[in-house]
């Protein structure tokens, strides 16, 4: 949904606030004339922008607002990447478990990975993803590139909620993972349906960096590196 208004972040103190069902995040009849974006959770009535759901009101340059929440159940939206797990295929396509209502749906290509069943990958949700029907995945990028996508190997993925996975995607890097980076080597892949996927030589690592994910929702940024720091003091002990 795009509206005519010119708006940043200090023309509002509810930036970053936790909001509920009808709270006025915004107030248009005040401003000129610019396009913003408002994402899921708001909506407009004449001037005014309400909350339609409780979470944390967002917003991101240049021009977009919404409203983030923490669900378990993962509701697909165009160009999220996910981490997916193959349960079937098929002549034409793949039939992939991405944590939605429905099982989603990656066409076969010639230039893709090969896929096998109950693989995990990571993929780009594009072409589908309406209500009532079944998401339409693929392993590349808006532009082609295949770089971050294909089968992950090894490793050990886990479910997460939805806000905890938005977090650990967040820019500049999320604390906990920057502080589990300058102790412990390892790698991770997220999606934006919950999941999150560790790789570390040691199968030691791997508990650690899971469990300090696991543990750092509820926490701010300053509480998740101490909270990193008490882990990593107690297994070094």
């Amino acid at each position: 949904m795009d509206s005519k208004v010119s708006v940043s972040p200090t023309t509002t103190s509810l930036i970053d606030q936790i909001v509920v069902p009808g709270d006025v995040v915004l107030n248009l009849s005040n401003m000129t004339n610019q396009t913003i974006k408002l994402g899921s959770g708001l909506r407009q009535d004449s001037d005014v922008i309400s909350a339609m759901r409780a979470g944390k009101f967002s917003y991101s340059k240049p021009n977009k607002y919404w409203v983030e929440s923490s669900h378990k159940r993962y509701i697909p939206r165009l160009e999220d990447n996910v981490l997916g797990i193959v349960v079937d295929s098929k002549a034409d396509n793949y039939w992939v478990d991405i944590k939605g209502p429905q099982l989603a749906l990656l066409p076969r290509k010639k230039k893709d990975p090969k896929f096998e069943a109950l693989c995990s990958m990571f993929v780009l949700s594009t072409v589908k993803s309406n209500k009532g029907m079944n998401s339409e995945l693929c392993a590349t990028d808006a532009i082609g590139n295949a770089a971050e996508f294909g089968p992950l190997r090894d490793g050990f993925m886990f479910e997460t909620s939805t806000g905890l996975s938005r977090m650990l995607l967040s820019s500049p890097s999320c604390p906990v993972l920057e502080a589990l980076g300058k102790k412990l080597s390892f790698e991770t892949a997220t999606g934006l349906n919950g999941r999150v996927w560790v790789k570390a030589a040691a199968p030691r690592t791997v508990v650690i960096v899971a469990n300090a994910i696991m543990n750092s929702e509820s926490l701010s940024g300053t509480q998740q590196r101490i909270m990193v720091e008490t882990l990593l003091a107690k297994i070094s002990d």
